[in-house]
């Protein structure tokens, strides 16, 4: 005996037919990250903030270019700064290592080399660093925190000795070529250009290269990834040695931007990075992050400096400013988690 057909289904706006064609629109929100629309908005509202309060100064081409070249040094090291979060660690000695690797790239002996010998000198001593971040966290099993702010007290105190607490002047004219207007490609910094080739190569590094999900399974649940194969303890040492590297890339971009290495260079570094990140949508427990995200954190860091230096205000309020920022993107954080 045939049992009667079910009745069908009724078509509601929650339930479209399944041959409906998708809007492209729908389709669109759907892909976009809410997270990036709003810092792409605050960014926005602070442009408008800069052009009503300094409109002659803040939207000048030269003031925009530099906002955008101040960003470049301190915008690669949160690209790294980014993928170690994102595994759940911290390194506290990125402004330490870029330090430490533009006072070593600016001896008179390593200028002998010329540009090849600066670059080289400095993205060595990065990479040096951070591998020896990541042998103390991943086989030495430190506390990521200890392990990096160890290298932070060693890496200024090298840095100081180097120097004897002198500046160090670049007098190779290829390098200092670099910060003039002259190399400038269709009005944009050779920086920027770097700035932008780091992003796009960290961008595809997270998102479309196992490294990036293995990055992100690390940081969600390092035991689960470990018995799906993953080599935890080389992970983590990769990372390390990618944040040293974007931080000998920094401290060669910030040689070209003050033409000189000094033992302060970097100062405070390890938090505009940790910020920014932040405020991009990484997690600081580690399993989620953006480098776009990242990126437009620094972007609304360096436009909030530039602004407040252009009307003279004080530093001490600027901070506040950070601090201020730092705790609504964490409450943003806790919200989004909890819903």
């Amino acid at each position: 005996m045939t049992q009667p057909a079910s009745p069908a289904r009724p078509v509601t706006e929650k339930s479209p037919p399944a041959d409906a064609p998708k809007s492209p629109w729908r389709s669109l929100v759907t892909r976009v990250d809410v997270r990036t629309l709003s810092l792409l908005g605050v960014l926005a509202a602070l442009v408008v903030i800069g052009g009503v309060t300094e409109p002659d100064a803040f939207l000048d081409t030269d003031n925009l270019q530099l906002v955008l070249t101040q960003a470049s040094v301190i915008g690669v090291v949160t690209v790294g700064m980014t993928f170690v979060i994102i595994s759940g660690g911290i390194d506290l000695s990125v402004g330490a290592i870029v330090a430490l690797a533009s006072v070593w790239a600016t001896t008179v002996a390593t200028q002998e080399y010329g540009f090849a010998g600066i670059l080289f000198t400095a993205v060595v001593v990065g990479l040096g660093c951070g591998l020896v971040n990541g042998l103390l966290i991943a086989y030495g099993r430190m506390v990521p925190f200890i392990a990096t702010l160890a290298m932070l007290a060693s890496g200024r105190g090298l840095a100081l000795e180097i120097t004897d607490g002198k500046t160090q002047m670049v007098t190779v004219d290829s390098v200092l070529k670099l910060g003039e207007r002259d190399s400038y490609v269709l009005g944009i910094p050779p920086l920027v250009m770097v700035f932008a080739a780091v992003t796009v190569v960290g961008w595809l590094l997270l998102n479309r290269t196992t490294f990036g999900r293995r990055s992100v399974a690390v940081g969600g649940n390092a035991e689960a990834a470990r018995l799906a194969g993953i080599d935890v303890r080389r992970q983590r040492l990769y990372l390390y040695l990618l944040s040293g590297l974007c931080c000998g890339i920094a401290a060669f971009l910030l040689i070209v931007l003050a033409g000189s290495g000094q033992n302060t260079n970097g100062n405070l570094y390890e938090l505009d990075a940790i910020a920014a990140a932040i405020i991009g949508g990484t997690l600081l427990s580690g399993g989620r992050g953006t480098i776009t995200g990242s990126v437009l954190g620094v972007l609304i860091f360096i436009t909030i400096q530039n602004i407040f230096a252009l009307n003279n205000l004080e530093t001490a309020v600027q901070q506040i400013a950070k601090g201020a920022i730092i705790v609504a993107a964490v409450l943003v954080q806790r919200r989004t988690a909890t819903t």
